[in-house]
């Protein structure tokens, strides 16, 4: 018995994936925010941040028996969050950085209902192996990965041939700490 009805607060399919197959019925309800932050906001805290904005946006829109997930993944290098790139080329730019390193994936999560709101992040450490020019230059044609991250999804070719190591949570690299977000909705539904 669940206490209340679910609600995905994201149209990304990689989420709605993740949420099927935790086995939670639930709907998908999205609405847009501008995904922007204070500039002295502490890096690690941005996709937190940003995930408790989404799921401010659903207030008004909650029924008393209904809870949203919300959600923002974070990709850092060097002290730099990376967003979606808007370009082939900031695409290309993002992955050179990305090339031979490591960086942070970060997610943030909240849990929001009309009388409440819960939040926590998750952060994996992925290793990339070097990336030839050609090898970018394939993946953003071939894949063309503008809402992603970083520009690159780790379920994908870039990421069977050019990371080498994840410490930490694979599904957290893919958008959602589904791990984490079954034990903290456990504790309410």
């Amino acid at each position: 018995m669940m206490n209340y009805k679910l609600i995905l607060g994201s149209q990304s399919p990689r989420r709605q994936q993740l949420m099927h197959e935790l086995g939670f019925a639930f709907t998908t309800r999205v609405i847009s925010i501008e995904e922007h932050f204070p500039a002295d906001l502490a890096i690690e805290q941005v996709a937190r941040y940003l995930a408790i904005e989404k799921g401010k946006a659903h207030f008004n829109s909650l029924a008393t028996d209904e809870l949203v997930v919300t959600a923002d993944t974070t990709v850092v290098v060097e002290q730099e969050v990376l967003n979606k790139p808007q370009s082939a080329e900031e695409a290309h730019i993002m992955l050179r950085k990305l090339s031979g390193r490591s960086h942070q994936v970060i997610s943030g999560v909240c849990l929001t209902t009309q009388q409440w709101q819960s939040s926590f992040s998750e952060q994996t450490t992925v290793h990339f192996a070097p990336l030839t020019d050609e090898e970018i230059s394939f993946y953003i044609e071939k894949y063309q990965p503008f809402d992603k991250a970083g520009g690159y999804a780790i379920q994908e070719w870039i990421g069977m041939i050019g990371i080498v190591r994840i410490v930490g949570s694979h599904f957290n690299v893919v958008g959602l700490p589904v791990h984490r977000l079954y034990q903290e909705l456990k504790k309410v539904i």
